[in-house]
């Protein structure tokens, strides 16, 4: 079995699709989501995460400095040189949460943020309040690292989704006049530049289609065709850098070149510029290297420009990326980024679990890039790779009473691991923020003449066929604790349509009905399609299997040989400390042992169970001895119970393991 196919396409010429059969998100405004898996966190984190992540914002500085440029304080800047951008992302996601929920209150909050941004923009359209207020004399000089172009990015983000959600141009005018600035600083015959830290690409691309100005597609593809330069516009930036000048960075004074030299490790002398994946033309990579974020930013980006232009070789170097990615450096749970070093990626097949660094950030940067990808191609290996991260990895990142937030995600720990309330670097809980009320963009797809369910989320959907003519469908699921979905028609256009069904790669057996009859539909890449006439009350069945399953890796992943982890449907399981009778290091999981699934509701927040019996390693008392004989048997058996790792570290601090030692 496999988790999520890595798929390398050799003569990929006519599989990407043209613009007119490419997959769009539905707008949030068609999608409702009722279910239990996801209801719950989209309503904590309006109730409370949003309010919680301002409040912080505010203690940190963040908001203060917008007032300190906009003349409204006469506080000292606080905080990093990408400040700005954790409120852009706070925007955003108090944005989507309005499209879901009018909210008067948290509105007005929304206003005076944005009131304190349009004033603290300069009259040029510049606005970064790092080197507004701190070192002025530094624009433009530090792009390895100064942030200017990803603060930018996320302004776009907030502001195009602040637009659609509330119909005010308060923020987009702001995100235009920056976007135009930036345009007349950067292009062909104007100055060379590319973001340290990309996202802009995939933002002006979003600004473009909100606006329909050409110019910032353009921008945004120049800004892909700069990287990989030789010699690369990092080491030449370099080089310019006054070595003197010091400055506050998270807590400590330090240089320009110093920080350079840490970041893009110049031990060797040299600088290492696959840390922003600017080692090679972006057509030319075939390796994801570097910062996990970084790259996943880019790689969206990529996609997003590729379907406005039509570049087949964009294309390709993505579908050699994702396959590089997905067969051998990307975790069970969806998580990416081995090394906290560079807080990305280190050589195939090394995926510690203890030391993974796997950002909450990198798996949100993947959802972002797979739903493009799946937009693209119609392949349901890219919808594959979504829902690892949307189920695993992903809502790991925040609790589950939605005010504690990890920025690593670590597959094992000796239980000295905690959520904590913020980061000097909060870059993850308000990426979380703006992710969970945009979850309906995840679920559907809308081709030109089918509707695409991706996900099995329970709730309703719209789609807007032309004419004036639309498909409503609701969706009933318990899903990820079941594997059957039944969807109903409650709105049809009047005309034969496409309804294209999710088939995941995890699943082993998938049935078919539509009004209680079986069906065998076609499926292709992943999806099984049903064309024809529907009519109001139609109700279409799908039940997938959700057998629980062993996963081993690749023997090459040299901590996980002789282990197993423990999947049922989307969900990767872990076994937390808490609920074992015996330490769970000392667990060996036969593999002839049955495992049983069981939901339990009054367990963290409900959720699916896995129980079973292990066997146990004697307990060893080692005293201060390196080496000694091992045991020749295992001794006894204990109950052990497995729950989702999404969940886990929500009853405290304790040892948790994915992997688990495995016997025949």
């Amino acid at each position: 079995m496999k988790l999520v196919v890595g798929l390398v396409v050799l003569g990929f010429a006519g599989v990407f699709a043209q613009e007119s059969n490419r997959l769009l998100p539905l707008p949030i405004t068609a999608v409702r989501i009722s279910d239990k898996f996801w209801a719950p966190r989209v309503e904590t984190n309006r109730t409370r995460t949003l309010e919680t992540v301002r409040q912080r914002l505010i203690e940190a500085g963040n908001i203060e400095n917008l007032k300190i440029a906009a003349g409204k304080s006469q506080a000292k800047y606080r905080g990093p040189f990408w400040a700005d951008s954790d409120v852009y992302k706070w925007i955003e996601g108090a944005a989507y949460s309005l499209v879901l929920h009018r909210d008067p209150d948290l509105e007005a909050k929304v206003d005076e943020v944005i009131a304190y941004i349009a004033a603290a923009q300069q009259r040029d359209g510049y606005i970064n309040t790092y080197f507004q207020l701190v070192q002025p004399e530094a624009r433009w000089t530090f792009e390895a690292f100064g942030h200017e172009m990803y603060n930018a990015g996320h302004m776009f983000e907030g502001a195009v989704a602040h637009y659609e959600a509330t119909g005010k141009r308060t923020f987009l005018e702001v995100a235009i006049k920056n976007a135009d600035y930036i345009d007349g600083v950067f292009g062909p015959g104007k100055r060379e530049g590319q973001p340290g830290h990309q996202v802009i690409e995939l933002a002006l691309v979003k600004l473009y289609r909100a606006t329909g100005e050409k110019r910032y597609l353009k921008l945004a593809q120049f800004f892909l065709d700069e990287r990989g330069q030789k010699p690369s516009l990092f080491e030449k930036e370099y080089e310019r850098l006054d070595p003197n000048p010091r400055f506050e960075f998270l807590g400590r004074m330090i240089g320009y070149r110093t920080l350079y030299d840490e970041l893009f490790h110049r031990s060797t002398g040299k600088i290492n510029t696959e840390y922003s994946q600017d080692h090679l033309p972006v057509r030319q990579q075939d390796k994801v290297v570097g910062h996990a974020v970084r790259a996943m930013y880019m790689y969206a980006g990529m996609a997003d420009v590729a379907a406005e232009t039509g570049d087949q070789a964009m294309m390709a170097a993505l579908y050699r990326l994702y396959g590089d990615l997905t067969t051998k450096r990307i975790y069970v749970t969806g998580a990416m980024g081995a090394s906290g070093s560079n807080e990305g990626f280190t050589t195939d097949f090394d995926l510690p679990n203890e030391r993974a660094y796997g950002e909450t950030c990198a798996s949100i940067g993947l959802i972002l890039w797979t739903q493009r990808m799946l937009g693209l191609t119609g392949d349901g290996q890219y919808a594959d790779a979504m829902e690892q991260s949307l189920y695993n990895a992903f809502p790991a990142g925040v609790s589950l009473a939605g005010d504690l937030f990890f920025y690593t995600n670590p597959l094992y720990s000796s239980g000295k691991t905690q959520r904590r309330q913020w980061f000097s670097v909060p870059c993850c809980p308000t990426n979380v923020v703006r992710i969970l009320p945009s979850l309906g963009k995840y679920i559907y797809s809308q081709g030109q003449d089918a509707l695409w369910v991706n996900l099995y989320v329970q709730g309703s959907a719209t789609a807007d066929v032309g004419n004036g003519k639309k498909l409503t469908i609701e969706q009933q699921s318990d899903y990820p604790w079941s594997g059957v979905a039944r969807i109903k028609i409650t709105d049809t256009p009047g005309s034969p349509y496409g309804l294209n069904l999710r088939v995941p790669g995890w699943t082993q057996r998938t049935t078919f009905s539509v009004n209680g009859k079986p069906e065998q539909p076609a499926i292709d890449k992943g999806y099984a399609k049903l064309r024809r006439q529907w009519k109001t009350g139609d109700t279409v069945e799908v039940t997938l299997s959700m057998d629980v399953q062993r996963i081993q890796a690749n023997p090459r992943v040299a901590e996980d040989r002789g282990k197993v982890a423990l999947r049922r449907g989307p969900v990767i399981y872990c076994l937390e400390q808490v609920d074992q009778q015996q330490d769970l290091d000392r667990f060996v999981l036969p593999m002839s042992s049955k495992l049983e699934s069981r939901f339990d509701a009054t367990l963290l927040g409900g959720v699916t169970t896995l129980t079973g019996t292990a066997k146990l390693r004697p307990e060893i008392t080692w005293s201060d001895r390196l080496y000694q004989a091992a045991p020749a048997e295992l001794t006894g058996t204990a109950p052990v119970r497995a729950v989702p790792y999404c969940t886990w570290n929500n009853r405290g601090a304790g040892k948790m393991a994915v992997w688990v030692d495995a016997a025949h």
